[in-house]
């Protein structure tokens, strides 16, 4: 191995070496954050869950439909996903997903009596007397000795078995939309790399300097991405409120006919018999196109709080299906 080669394997294993100490010093707060995360996310799921299975076909319709009609250009992958979901073994991933979930709680436990442990009686817990190093190692024991591997293993099989589908089915809906981003993505960076390269290269340490050209990839990704990501939104966003606007009315006439609701025989006990469904329908569908218009086709604030698993959820998934695509 001649000198040049030995130096340079030296240089990069100092480089491995001192990324491996920064990230160390993230790993005690970063654990201990999904820790205080983690129960209150899965909580969020069970209470939907729980609330959903409760409600009457027609109400449960009603909901889906409005959700579609005032939501479905906010988060159309998410959907999309849910739906190919239902289709690619939907029991199946139900199963694993609570099969995860009954780990993650013992794991949960054994570190919540972890975190109190004093076996040196100085009336401070010994996981705040270790260095990241050590809390890092200790916590990897916890988790490998309480988990259940071969429960988990196959937990982990069945769902990406089923997103195998899923994301098959959502590179085959949004194609145009995953083309468009590639390849405003490609038409960004040619320019950036030809025009703002020279002076990157002039700002960025020279060991750093072969980053540059990954780093300015990532953005003008996401750049087309955004942009592409925004026109299927708008798209969505109309075809999503006329479908969930008839879907909300019809199922409020199946509601009304079920309880011997007619209001003076207005409300017919079929609606193929009648235009209601479809004038309540395109009624909601224009209201809810317009709050989404509103709203700039995103959740504000105080709505965006208790829809932030929706908001990572789809943004995880566009970039997940683009990604692949490239």
């Amino acid at each position: 191995m001649t000198d040049s080669k030995k130096d340079e394997k030296q240089n990069l294993q100092e480089e491995l070496g001192n990324a491996a100490e920064k990230l160390e010093k993230f790993v005690k707060p970063i654990f201990n954050a999904i820790v205080i995360v983690l129960p209150f996310l899965i909580k969020y799921v069970q209470v939907l869950c729980t609330f959903y299975s409760k409600l009457p076909d027609d109400i449960a319709a009603m909901l889906i439909g409005l959700i579609f009609c005032f939501f479905g250009g906010l988060y159309p992958t998410l959907f999309a996903a849910l739906q190919a979901a239902r289709l690619s073994g939907w029991d199946s991933l139900v199963g694993a997903l609570k099969n995860l979930n009954q780990e993650i709680q013992v794991i949960l436990e054994a570190d919540k009596k972890d975190s109190l442990k004093d076996e040196d009686g100085d009336g401070i817990a010994d996981v705040n007397e270790l260095d990241s190093k050590e809390f890092f190692e200790r916590k990897t024991k916890l988790v490998l000795t309480k988990i259940n591997p071969t429960k988990v293993d196959d937990a982990l099989s069945t769902i990406y078995k089923v997103w195998l589908g899923v994301a098959a089915a959502l590179a085959i809906k949004f194609a145009r939309t995953i083309s468009l981003a590639l390849s405003l993505a490609d038409a960004i960076n040619k320019p950036v790399m030809k025009y703002a390269g020279p002076f990157l290269e002039k700002a960025v340490p020279k060991e750093y300097s072969r980053w540059i050209p990954v780093v300015v990839a990532w953005i003008t990704k996401s750049i087309g991405m955004s942009i592409a990501w925004y026109i299927q939104t708008i798209i969505s966003a109309f075809t999503s409120a006329i479908q969930g606007g008839l879907m909300t009315a019809r199922a409020m006439l199946k509601f009304c006919a079920k309880r011997g609701i007619k209001l003076g025989g207005f409300i017919p006990e079929d609606h193929n018999e009648t235009l209601i469904d479809e004038t309540i329908g395109y009624t909601l569908a224009a209201l809810g196109f317009f709050f989404q218009f509103k709203v700039g086709f995103d959740i504000t604030f105080p709505f965006n709080i208790p829809l932030m698993p929706f908001e990572m959820a789809e943004t995880w998934l566009r970039w997940q299906i683009t990604s692949d695509d490239d």
